[in-house]
């Protein structure tokens, strides 16, 4: 029997395993596009020449104040320690000084980032150069009412993003398993906004009845008809970013794309590269499916890894099984998304998240919804198995014990596989469904 050997990320290392060739449904991969030969004269270009927009340049005047958001810890993938020192020397070439200029961490719900995590995220320059701050979305003295949308979500946003004369957002654009894509608006809410905006417009990723669960629509790759995305780009449009800066990264997790101009066409464009890299079609779901979530800090905790979980469940035939590696190094933060499976009733706890909408209550609640179709199996450290079994998983300390696992769920002598390399960014798509 031939068999193949695969690799995954783990952390900051790998594992390693061997599959049955005839049992190997797909390998979900991706498309596989260079990184930027140089991200300098990339980057730069893109300023200049940006979409929908005039150059960066022209859209500052001298001695304004700029407001950058820029993400957190969870998504220094981004690399913005590398493109933020591009972005301060051209802003100062424009006129605006350093001390003129403020970059917001746009954790929205997440926790609060450390100093060395502001190091880590921005770069030893930047964080000398200007002024670093987290966003605190529940001190609402710090929050600027500025409007509402058409389904009635009050805006407010960080008051050092208000006062500044030009707002620029950055970030970097994959699938996302709420609002079908990341960046763009995502920096702006939930980045810099109220927690009573993020709380309000993302009740909309709810079906409008009790018990309906996650509304279909709100899915990776889908903003058509998505209420809780057409909420976002409403907010984004009452904020009115100056400037965006948005990269794609490639499988490697290089940047493959820099986009940058008009808040909302810029970040479009990015999308379309998105579905161009890890739209991945599928001829047919696989009773087993293994994913890695990436690595650090892809995997950092099982809040940042349901992504992968989500991947792999697109991919995962009802009554399947997933086994996701994810060495979860921070598994209990946040703190309050297990404290929401002390709801051990799926309809409770919709209720309750219904009543009280939080992003972490609704993670929890798709833990349910995953659990639902199917065995999920996290291949993590023996220490987080306590909490790997709260969250509706089932925990495992190596491929192989996982494998067992997934084999004896399946009950069949040879189930079908589909591997996941990228299971945090591809999405596989089944042919035939929408």
């Amino acid at each position: 029997m031939a068999f193949r050997t695969f690799a995954l990320r783990y952390g900051k290392g790998s594992l390693s395993f061997e599959l049955p060739d005839d049992q190997i449904s797909a390998v979900v991969t991706g498309k596989d596009v260079p990184a930027i030969a140089n991200l300098e004269e990339a980057y730069l270009r893109a300023l200049d020449h940006p979409v929908d927009s005039a150059p960066l340049r022209y859209m500052v005047k001298p001695g304004e104040t700029v407001a950058i958001a820029v993400s957190d810890i969870t998504r220094v993938w981004q690399k913005n320690d590398q493109t933020l020192p591009l972005l301060l020397n051209y802003l100062n070439a424009a006129g605006i000084p350093d001390d003129h200029i403020r970059i917001i961490i746009a954790v929205g719900g997440h926790r609060q980032n450390t100093e060395a995590e502001f190091m880590e995220i921005c770069s030893a320059e930047v964080c000398h150069r200007v002024r670093v701050v987290n966003h605190k979305s529940w001190e609402t003295d710090n929050m600027v009412p500025i409007g509402r949308t058409s389904r009635g979500t009050p805006v407010a946003i960080n008051k050092i993003a208000a006062a500044a004369d030009r707002i620029i957002l950055t970030g970097g654009v994959v699938y996302h398993y709420m609002v079908g894509y990341g960046g763009g608006r995502k920096s702006v809410i939930p980045g810099i906004c109220a927690l009573e905006t993020i709380q309000q417009n993302h009740l909309w990723v709810l079906g409008s009845e009790v018990g309906a669960g996650t509304n279909p629509l709100c899915a990776s790759g889908s903003t058509t008809g998505n209420p809780l995305h057409e909420d976002m780009m409403e907010i984004a449009a009452l904020v009115r970013p100056d400037f965006l800066i948005n990269i794609v990264p490639n499988l490697n997790g290089e940047i493959a794309g820099v986009f940058a101009g008009n808040w909302a066409s810029a970040w479009w464009k990015a999308t379309r590269l998105v579905d161009d890299i890890f739209g991945v079609p599928i001829e047919r779901e696989s009773d087993i499916v293994i994913a890695t979530a990436g690595g650090y800090p892809k995997d950092i905790n099982l809040y940042q890894s349901q992504k992968t979980i989500d991947n792999a469940w697109h991919a995962m035939k009802p009554s399947g099984a997933a086994i996701i590696l994810a060495e979860c190094p921070d598994i209990q933060e946040p703190k309050e998304f297990f404290d929401w499976f002390d709801h051990t009733d799926r309809l409770e706890m919709e209720k309750a998240l219904r009543a009280n909408y939080a992003l972490a209550g609704w993670l929890a609640f798709h833990q349910f919804e995953y659990r639902d179709k199917g065995l999920i199996i996290l291949v993590t450290r023996e220490e987080n198995f306590r909490h790997a079994e709260k969250a509706q998983l089932h925990p495992a300390a190596t491929i192989a014990e996982a494998l067992r696992a997934a084999y004896a769920h399946c009950r069949a002598a040879k189930p079908s596989i589909t591997v996941l390399p990228q299971g945090a960014n591809t999405l596989p798509l089944l042919k035939g469904k929408k």
